[in-house]
């Protein structure tokens, strides 16, 4: 195991800017999550642990020792591609062996008959070793990949989206199979690059939010959901995703007050660091909103929006409900009950707590104002 850190990693395809300033640390044996979306600079940040791309600016750091002079096959990294990267003229037990046998190892075949059924059997190819990769689905072949990361003794794995291309069971157990392999058996140094939230809040310890190149921030899974620091990150994170309203702040006898731009919703909110009249947005989670159709008492402390249904989705035991509040829509997870009867343009109320709102300088990378 080793630590790894990252510092400043600049690097440019031509016009294109890959990584601008970036900067992250993991611990010695910790799951590293790095979490964005396509083209955000993931797999460049991987590659660059790696050693398979020469930053134009920048280190990174193995165990405290700078690895800018150190090359890729030194540097005892096992590194796992999205694109499998498989040998075609080899079966599955000689790709997943194929580390074993390297210069670097050269482990005796006892050991490695051992090393191989033992991880095939965890990923669930072991009835599969004499099979060629031609005979394989993707989701094997993704497998396969896994394997030939996991067999081996390293000083940390690199991950890139190992999982992609998997259906949604598999997805789900390779998930719990993998949480299970990174924090009991092995405990390796993980870096784990996913555009899945749900795979990053599962299985991180930590979480770094990338977009552009750009490391927007890194906290533990419990630390990103409640208090994002863009409305980007807090985007990045729940389905259906959080709903922003846009307005302004004003200050009503003492107390500070969003007001959307059309005067249909408003909601006290405390410790923002903003003047009044500056334009911000507010952010509520659909979980964190209450379905009110009229029946019982208003909960002290709440504050009610009233509006029209505009979407109805049911999801199984659950409905997803989208209201239309003046200009904004707003969504919340109630349960089949509670939402049983609705139909479009009914009218409703949504219950929410003010301490639970997030409020955002105005667009995507609108920095948090609400403390």
């Amino acid at each position: 195991m080793t630590a790894i850190d990252v510092r400043s990693l600049h690097k440019k395809f031509g016009k294109l800017v890959a990584l601008d300033d970036v900067s992250f640390t993991v611990d010695d044996g910790e799951f590293f999550c790095l979490l964005g979306p396509s083209g955000a600079g993931k797999t460049t940040t991987l590659k660059s642990i790696a050693g398979l791309v020469q930053p134009d600016s920048g280190s990174v750091s193995l165990g405290g020792q700078d690895a800018s002079d150190i090359e890729p096959n030194h540097r005892n990294l096992a590194m796992c591609f999205e694109s499998y990267a498989l040998y075609p003229q080899h079966n599955v037990f000689d790709n997943i062996a194929s580390p074993l046998r390297s210069p670097n190892l050269r482990l005796p075949d006892g050991e490695v008959r051992e090393r191989v059924g033992r991880t095939a059997d965890m990923l669930g190819v072991g009835h599969l070793l004499d099979r060629g990769v031609d005979q394989l689905s993707n989701g094997q072949r993704q497998r396969v990949a896994l394997g030939r990361v996991l067999v081996r003794p390293a000083h940390a794995y690199l991950l890139d989206e190992p999982l992609s291309h998997l259906d949604a069971k598999l997805r789900t157990s390779m998930r719990a199979e993998l949480k299970r392999i990174a924090h009991g058996d092995l405990m390796t140094t993980t870096v784990y690059v996913t555009h899945d939230y749900v795979e990053a809040l599962s299985l991180a310890d930590r979480i770094g939010v990338i977009k552009d190149g750009r490391i927007l921030q890194v906290g533990t899974p419990q630390q990103v959901w409640d208090t994002p620091e863009t409305a980007f990150v807090a985007q990045a994170f729940g389905k259906p995703r959080i709903s922003f309203v846009s307005g302004g702040l004003v200050n009503d006898n003492g107390v500070t007050r969003f007001i959307s731009s059309d005067g249909a919703i408003t909601v006290p909110v405390s410790g923002v660091d903003a003047q009044a009249g500056e334009t911000v947005q507010l952010g509520v989670r659909p979980r964190d909103l209450t379905l009110h159709t009229g029946a019982g008492e208003q909960p002290a402390g709440t504050e009610r929006l009233d509006g029209v249904v505009y979407v109805l989705e049911h999801l199984g035991r659950q409905t997803e409900v989208t209201l239309r509040i003046g200009e904004s829509l707003v969504s919340v997870v109630a349960s089949r009950r509670d939402a049983e009867g609705l139909g479009v343009d009914d009218k409703v109320s949504l219950l929410l707590d003010p301490a639970r709102v997030h409020v955002f300088g105005d667009g995507d990378d609108g920095r948090r104002l609400s403390r």
